[in-house]
């Protein structure tokens, strides 16, 4: 008789955290020239004399940006960004399962909706604070444009950390923290909140097995759901973040500016590349992330069982 198959190992805190951040590291790789493109069509508005250029679309922003500025320029920001994954998306996505079986640990049942958003507002919020300055960074080199003469705040990545401290204050760089934290904390929720119940109906009523096609539409419709419910919160931390000093008192007055000046649909600029970065980030992310930590954790196993 054939020995029975040892049961599938959960995967452990480290492993999740890892996967996480590896995972969210190549998504936005892939996705980042979505990212800038997004950024742009956000602030287009917030200064007449910004660059000039009108961007429409996303395909038609990320064509003018290359043919402007050069192909280089989508990618600008890049190592911020990456440094915000490894600081922040490791914590928000990686202690998301430990942090909902904590909450769920004294009721010794699975964990409830109510505990995974208590998780996804935990993580989120904790995400926010250590990752801030690298998202500050990461918008004002995408915003920022060399065209008509203008000459760039900054040269590069650790350039953009050294002048924004020094020039203008070390608490600068959690500035629009509490927009990024209403935003981080919509996201959070709504697209960990959504893959798992979205996968969980898919697998639990037989629709789909728990492999990467299941993983790859609870992704997407996850992506959707987020994009929407956090767009406004995004636009404005995106105003608030790349604004220099002075021009706004405080985030409503930032937000009330948008409002009087260019309308509602102000908060809803750049949907669609938030959408498709989203989307394709989300996909991109959980796909890997559900495959690497099953794999690290069969190997674990394996390593477990020779020893």
């Amino acid at each position: 008789m054939a020995p029975a198959a040892a049961p599938e190992e959960h995967p452990t805190m480290g492993v999740q955290m890892f996967s996480a951040g590896v995972s969210a590291c190549l998504a936005d790789i892939i996705t980042f020239p979505l990212d800038t493109a997004k950024v742009r069509l956000q602030i287009q508005g917030e200064s007449p004399t910004s660059s000039g250029i009108k961007y429409k679309g996303v395909l038609g922003t990320i064509t003018t940006l290359a043919k402007t500025e050069g192909p280089a320029k989508l990618y600008s920001g890049l190592p911020a960004g990456i440094q915000r994954q490894i600081s922040s998306a490791s914590l928000r996505i990686g202690l998301y399962e430990t942090a909902q079986e904590y909450f769920a640990a004294e009721t010794d049942k699975p964990p409830s909706l109510g505990n995974k958003i208590l998780a996804g507002l935990m993580t989120g919020s904790v995400a926010v604070f250590v990752g801030q300055p690298t998202e500050v960074v990461k918008v004002r080199m995408q915003a920022q444009s060399h065209l008509h003469g203008l000459k760039p705040r900054y040269t590069g990545t650790y350039n953009a950390y050294r002048i924004i401290a020094t020039k203008e204050s070390l608490s600068t760089l959690w500035k629009g923290t509490s927009p990024n934290l209403l935003r981080s904390v919509i996201i959070n929720c709504t697209e960990l909140v959504t893959y798992d119940l979205v996968k969980d109906f898919f697998v639990g009523n037989k629709i789909l097995a728990d492999d990467v096609p299941c993983h790859l539409l609870s992704a997407l419709i996850a992506g959707f759901s987020a994009t929407l419910m956090s767009s406004p919160a995004d636009v404005v931390k995106t105003r608030f973040i790349n604004s220099p000093p002075g021009q706004y008192l405080s985030v409503p007055s930032c937000a009330m500016s948008m409002l009087t000046k260019e309308g509602p649909t102000a908060f809803f600029k750049g949907f669609m590349p938030s959408f498709l970065r989203l989307a394709s980030w989300n996909v991109i992310m959980f796909v890997c992330f559900e495959q690497l930590k099953r794999e690290l954790t069969k190997s674990r196993q394996t390593v477990d069982c020779t020893t």
